[in-house]
């Protein structure tokens, strides 16, 4: 959350309208399905507990009942407000073994609930002040991209928990409204940072499964992706072969000598290796070979400390420094 927010939730930029805060209430946490992405990691996937899930997040949908106007829920008579609240409810359901059937749909052992609820407690935190019910009311808090030409949704201050989720949140729901508009134009950009990072090579995410999505069928529903990251071996094998335009900059040898990289010939992969800053190799559909380009130095500071001094002030005198007029006068 950026300092000085009174609500302490993360910003979202649109161009031409300014910064917002961006949060998800407890009603679209339920509605919604997105307790799927509270797991968002490949070891989530893995473990146990996967099923469970989908059998709280399917339960969730059915018994939360809305609260008031600011996002708060009812479930099974027990109200929650915050995601805190949302955590201790599902905790004192599943440890009772009257009701932990009812949430399961079938007989869980004990250990597998217990590594479930392990993991959400541990959410408690970074979601919080993302996922709530306590706001007064309803206000505009969704990351909707369509009502500008280029949004900008800041995670850099949130914990690599809440990144995942707002990634995952966000992805899901601008694909599915790329598919239900019947219709490419406009094209949607999609630029993630770290591909690598919500894309692993190893393991399955719900996550990885929308962007092997956006990979393959995107095109098609006019959603481009634009991935970047330091090691493309380290990318799911399904997104790097469906990229129709690739661009490497300077390589470590090992990374080089990579499979992934095969679309640079061997003497260009070799120059990789000991390229400058700023040049890059850019293979792309309508050219058979690479392309080397070389990137001008920004003009602009990109960190404080690349700033330049602030000039001088101005002297009051707009005039002073100039000759005189006395001065152009000729002797005799």
């Amino acid at each position: 959350p950026r300092p000085g927010d009174p609500n302490g939730v993360p910003h979202v930029s649109a161009r031409t309208q300014g910064v917002s805060s961006f949060y998800w209430t407890l009603v679209e946490f339920c509605e919604e399905e997105l307790l799927r992405f509270v797991f968002a990691d490949a070891d989530d996937e893995r473990a146990g507990y996967s099923l469970l899930v989908g059998q709280v997040a399917a339960r969730l949908k059915a018994w939360a009942e809305p609260v008031g106007d600011g996002g708060a829920i009812m479930v099974r008579g027990i109200a929650c407000r915050t995601f805190s609240d949302l955590v201790e409810m599902l905790s004192d359901q599943l440890q009772d073994e009257s009701a932990r059937g009812e949430w399961s749909g079938a007989q869980t052992p004990l250990g597998t609930v217990n590594a479930f609820l392990r993991r959400l407690r541990s959410a408690v935190r970074p979601l919080s002040p993302i996922v709530r019910g306590d706001l007064p009311f309803y206000r505009s808090h969704s990351v909707r991209t369509s009502d500008a030409q280029v949004s900008i949704v800041d995670l850099h201050n949130l914990p690599e928990r809440a990144q995942r989720f707002v990634v995952g949140v966000v992805l899901r729901g601008e694909f599915h409204r790329k598919e239900s508009s019947g219709t490419a134009r406009p094209l949607l950009f999609v630029v993630l940072d770290e591909l690598n990072k919500y894309a692993p090579r190893e393991g399955d995410s719900p996550i990885k499964e929308i962007l092997l999505d956006v990979a393959e069928r995107g095109r098609s529903l006019g959603v481009i992706l634009i991935g970047a990251q330091q090691t493309a071996s380290e990318v799911e094998r399904r997104i790097v072969s469906n990229s129709a335009v690739r661009v490497a900059g300077r390589l470590d040898p090992a990374e080089a000598a990579r499979s992934e990289y095969g679309w640079l010939p061997p003497a260009v992969r070799e120059r990789a290796t000991i390229a400058k800053p700023g040049t890059m190799f850019v293979a792309q559909p309508e050219i058979p070979v690479p392309l080397a380009v070389a990137f001008p130095f920004p003009a602009w500071a990109t960190r404080p400390s690349e700033a330049a001094a602030p000039p001088a002030k101005a002297s009051a005198d707009p005039f002073q420094g100039l000759p005189g007029v006395e001065d152009d006068i000729p002797p005799f």
